[in-house]
């Protein structure tokens, strides 16, 4: 029965990548996967139902915090965009080529990355690039290299993504150690897949319309009040975990209930023809909530296979046939590229103890940079890739030929980085 749990999500997994050609919606394909792989397991956990249940909530719980997040990020985000908010930034980037261009939005999303973490950076990142582009191929192409740049942003800090959080929570790393050993692996991460594209990316900078790319009834005190609020709203989470040690939904929630009540007393001499598309109830119904259904049955699906202790079970057999750490990191990085990096480092926190390996130790950095790293090789590895998926309508196989082989060269580039440096320094 647990061999027919694995086949289910493999089904999955395939139908996902061929969305396009079978023309099944991911979402639903992610739904029945969910269903039926905790349906399989509880037939034949020794658990019992009871038991499976307990941890179908448990799972659940940590699946809704991230879709909590991702509604309330998105939602933000909208509410900035239709306030023209975005026009802060996009009126001071002067780029004509889209080399030049892709440079510029390559390093934001590296840095803003590290202060936010790697799916709400994504989120704003392609928001702003539907003002600054009008071709939709183009956009593809640079919402791919945002998904690699945020992904390498985040892994440098505790805060920029949800696994290198996790080993800061759990003890493995410190804040200082490891934003000074894992921020040049990041950048090579980063720079190199840049590097490349830019040489081939030829032609210039085409802007969408203008009735496309602002917001005609709008003064610029609410653009600017409006950008700053929402940017300040979603840099505010990570300071509100920090502070609060309470989870990041909690905090992303409580930033749109602000920015909710400052658009209620802006727009609030304005007539309801006026307020428009402004009002925070419109833009939710503009966020693409099939994304955020997508989230709640992929994580579903994933999460029984850590239910189950197949992933324990991998991480185990691993340290078993392979032995060498290194070449065991190496591949929970290419296989977070395919399953959710965040069961992977759960059970490799649980497969390699403290005690045995402390703090700051090599495998734990090491860890940090390849599962928040690898992820960038598939379009569904990570929740950055998965944001922009639902956003931009990324086909998979699209993103595999013309995104992932400069993924797996900067991941690669920054494996290689970090080894050198690591080595010099101990």
């Amino acid at each position: 029965m647990m061999s027919l749990v694995a086949v289910v999500f493999v089904l999955a997994y395939a139908s996902i990548a061929l969305e396009h050609p079978l023309k099944v919606n991911k979402s639903a394909t992610a739904l029945i996967a969910a269903g039926l792989m905790w349906t399989l397991y509880s037939f034949a956990s020794p658990l019992g139902v009871h038991g499976v249940s307990e941890q179908l909530t448990e799972k659940l719980a940590e699946t809704a915090a991230i879709v909590f997040f991702l509604i309330g990020a998105m939602t933000i985000v909208e509410v900035t965009d239709s306030h023209g908010g975005f026009e802060v930034i996009t009126s001071r980037i002067k780029a004509t080529k889209l080399s030049s261009l892709l440079w510029v939005i390559a390093f934001i999303a590296f840095f803003l990355s590290s202060i936010l973490d790697n799916m709400t950076t994504t989120i704003v990142m392609v928001a702003l690039m539907k003002r600054i582009l009008k071709d939709h191929k183009q956009r593809l192409f640079f919402a791919g290299i945002i998904v690699i740049a945020a992904n390498a942003g985040g892994a440098w800090t505790p805060i920029g993504d949800v696994t290198t959080t996790m080993l800061w929570i759990g003890g493995q790393i410190t804040t200082g150690n490891i934003m000074i050993s894992l921020i040049v692996p990041s950048l090579v991460c980063m720079i190199v897949p840049v590097a490349i594209a830019s040489f081939f990316l030829k032609g210039d900078v085409v802007p969408p319309d203008q009735i496309e790319n602002c917001a005609t009834n709008t003064t610029q005190f609410e653009k600017n009040l409006m950008f700053f609020m929402g940017m300040g709203g979603l840099i505010f989470v990570p300071i509100f975990k920090a502070v609060t040690h309470l989870p990041p939904y909690l905090g992303i929630l409580f930033s749109l209930g602000v920015i909710w009540l400052v658009g209620e007393i802006l727009h609030r001499k304005k007539t309801e023809e006026e307020k428009g598309h402004l009002c925070l109830t419109q833009a939710l119904k503009r966020i693409d909530m099939a994304s955020a259904v997508f989230f709640i049955g992929i994580l579903l699906a994933v999460a029984t296979m850590s239910a189950n202790g197949m992933l324990p079970a991998l991480a185990g057999w691993l340290d078993k046939v392979i032995g060498n750490q290194s070449i065991i990191v190496i591949i929970i990085g290419l296989v977070s590229a395919v399953v959710d990096n965040i069961p992977l480092v759960a059970a490799s926190m649980g497969m390699y103890p403290l005690a045995q390996f402390p703090t700051d130790s090599f495998i734990w950095e090491f860890m940090a940079y390849c599962a928040g790293t690898g992820g960038s090789i598939l379009i569904i590895g990570s929740a950055a890739g998965v944001a922009a998926m639902g956003l931009e309508k990324i086909e998979f196989f699209w993103y595999a030929r013309k995104i992932g082989p400069l993924a797996l060269l900067g991941y690669f580039a920054g494996i290689v980085c970090y080894i050198v440096q690591y080595n010099m320094m101990h």
